[in-house]
């Protein structure tokens, strides 16, 4: 059984992962579980500690470990600290000899699809039993191919045998949003939810429920989130980059944000977007000549 599975003891601890709550992962009392579940909460807080970007010491935390999943982790840090050929080495290594390992296929899907190698990441994802975690980053690859079929096929596939799931929920609101239409209303009413209720707020969902304002022309709603957002972590590079689109929309300037969006994270994707879409741009302007008149 998926130890993280609503049935589980552990689903509140793993709702506060996916809600954006890291620090309240970190800090969760862990004390009532059950031996069993020790390394599944140890595989969370170090996801977590990840995703605060404490890469260099979850590192050193899971040096000269054998359990596989802390492998798959050790792997994930190397990734966060741009040592993207050993982290897939190790990953490819582990899917190869422990793919019956939940952890392995999450981990290791997520830095086979930040390699690049999104097919590698599918097959090693699809191999799962009952994993939500696993259904999430397989509908987040599909929408990153622009293969909304997919994903949505995913999601409904899901909902049959988790529906009240939060994972479930989220998913299908990412869905949602690439769907558009009424979709949008839909995907705002679960992160606003998430967002505005003091137990679950998250600059995640404080970011998500943004989006959904903008996709819905709220531009002062959007405003407020994002403000609510940067007081939570003012150098939030998710919450600055949906800023400063925010500006573009408003018609106002947004090459401060541009700069405060590099200092923060100088690797986001809005900005590798940005600068591929102007080189495209470029290069197709040097195919027109001015005409000038006599």
């Amino acid at each position: 059984m998926d130890p993280y599975s609503a049935e589980g003891e552990l689903i509140n601890i793993h709702n506060h992962f996916h809600q954006g709550q890291c620090q309240e992962v970190i800090d969760f009392d862990t004390s009532s579980f059950s031996p069993d579940n020790a390394l599944p909460v140890r595989v969370l807080v170090l996801r977590a500690r990840l995703a605060l970007g404490q890469a260099e010491d979850v590192l050193a935390d899971v040096k000269g470990e054998s359990d596989p999943a802390l492998e798959a982790l050790g792997a994930l840090a190397e990734l966060s600290l741009g040592k993207v050929d050993s982290a897939v080495k190790t990953v490819e290594k582990l899917a190869a000899s422990s793919a019956d390992n939940t952890t392995v296929l999450i981990v290791g899907g997520t830095v086979l699809q930040a390699a690049g190698k999104s097919d590698e990441a599918l097959a090693l994802l699809t191999q799962h039993q009952g994993s939500l975690d696993a259904v999430a980053l397989i509908v987040q690859i599909h929408l990153q191919q622009n293969r909304t079929d997919l994903a949505l096929k995913e999601v409904s596939a899901a909902r049959r045998w988790a529906q009240d799931s939060l994972l479930v929920n989220l998913a299908e609101s990412w869905v949602g949003l690439r769907v558009g239409g009424e979709k949008y209303q839909q995907a705002f009413y679960v992160f606003e939810e998430l967002a505005q209720a003091p137990s679950t707020s998250s600059v995640r969902s404080l970011v998500s429920q943004a989006v959904c304002e903008l996709h819905l022309g709220r531009t002062e709603e959007a405003q407020a989130a994002l403000d609510q957002a940067l007081e939570k972590d003012a150098n939030s590079a998710d919450a600055i980059a949906n800023l400063l689109v925010l500006n573009v929309i408003s018609g106002n300037n947004a090459e401060e944000l541009t700069d405060k969006l590099k200092a923060a994270d100088p690797n986001h994707q809005f900005l590798s977007d940005l600068e591929e879409k102007s080189a495209l741009f470029d290069k197709a302007a040097t195919k027109y000549s001015p005409k000038v008149s006599a």
